[in-house]
């Protein structure tokens, strides 16, 4: 029963790095779900004057990376 239930755990913890865009922000940290799922940009760092580059990419840019930062107000 415990292999059990640690196969679900590592199957949620999978299922959640294919699916979610982890980001380290000034304050906290946020998630925003992908738009497909990969594992390209899973935990991004957009802590200091990175933030410029990121919102280049078009992966995060998808997700919706711009709104994240004017909410926060970055």
């Amino acid at each position: 029963m415990k292999t059990i239930a640690g196969l679900l755990v590592l199957a949620g913890l999978v299922w959640s790095l294919f699916s979610y865009h982890f980001i380290l922000l000034d304050a906290r940290l946020r998630i925003l779900p992908k738009s497909h799922y990969t594992l390209d940009n899973t935990f991004v760092d957009a802590r200091g004057a990175k933030k410029m580059r990121l919102i280049l990419n078009p992966d995060l840019a998808k997700a919706g990376i711009l709104e994240l930062l004017k909410e926060s107000g970055n």
